[in-house]
């Protein structure tokens, strides 16, 4: 069975709904989205519903492989994307690229 919701910390929220963030990183745990889904999208601190994201992509990623295109589409620096990501998956080598876009808000 595939996932239908998705959380993310707070403090993305205003990238997401701007379109400014295309992309979340995750673990072997959190990768089984599956491609031109639709996922209800809610903050991880409260639950709280913010929208629904089209899932366009799943693919793998190894952390050495993280690049400045990864941190753009983040919108971050790449210091500041391995900084969380290592914050987040302390020990995760093997990561999981989530491409989507907007569906509703």
């Amino acid at each position: 069975m595939h996932p239908t919701e998705m959380t993310f910390f707070e403090f993305f929220e205003s990238d997401i709904l701007s379109g400014k963030k295309t992309i979340t990183i995750r673990d072997e745990t959190e990768k089984d989205y599956l491609e031109n889904s639709i996922v209800q999208v809610s903050t991880y601190e409260t639950g709280r519903w913010f929208c629904s994201l089209l899932i366009k992509e799943v693919r793998p990623l190894s952390f050495s492989h993280l690049s400045e295109f990864h941190a753009k589409q983040e919108n971050m620096t790449l210091p500041e994307l391995k900084k969380i990501i290592r914050e987040i998956y302390p020990q995760a080598d093997e990561l999981f690229v989530i491409t989507y876009q907007l569906h509703s808000k």
